[in-house]
């Protein structure tokens, strides 16, 4: 398989231009990064959860509620966090990937979205 040679940061920026393009209901959690302990309090305490996936798609194809993509670049794998909150949206009928390539996020949106 082929690995996304750069940065997630703009792996991310990719898929959202892409997203973006075709109009579709879509976010990105701004969950990573490193910030000050007391901030990172303070988003938990309004509910920011650990390991939600990079791209959460809001529109309902075929059986499933909804598409969660986790993006990972080069050999980097998703933590626990990542792979419970990926196999608690399939539980719910929600299509999860995890995409390490920009070719197959696209295909896989775009396989998503004929549904």
């Amino acid at each position: 398989m082929a690995k996304y040679i750069g940065k997630e940061d703009d792996f991310q920026k990719a898929v959202a231009r892409y997203l973006d393009s075709l109009g579709v209901l879509w976010l990105h959690c701004p969950n990573e990064g490193k910030v000050p302990v007391h901030y990172r309090a303070k988003q938990k305490a309004k509910g920011l959860k650990s390991g939600v996936p990079d791209i959460l798609i809001f529109e309902p194809k075929g059986k499933f509620n909804g598409m969660a993509i986790e993006l990972k670049v080069g050999y980097n794998k998703p933590s626990e966090a990542q792979i419970q909150w990926l196999d608690d949206l399939t539980a719910k009928k929600w299509y999860c990937i995890v995409a390490y390539d920009l070719d197959l996020a696209i295909k896989e949106i775009d396989l998503y979205l004929e549904l």
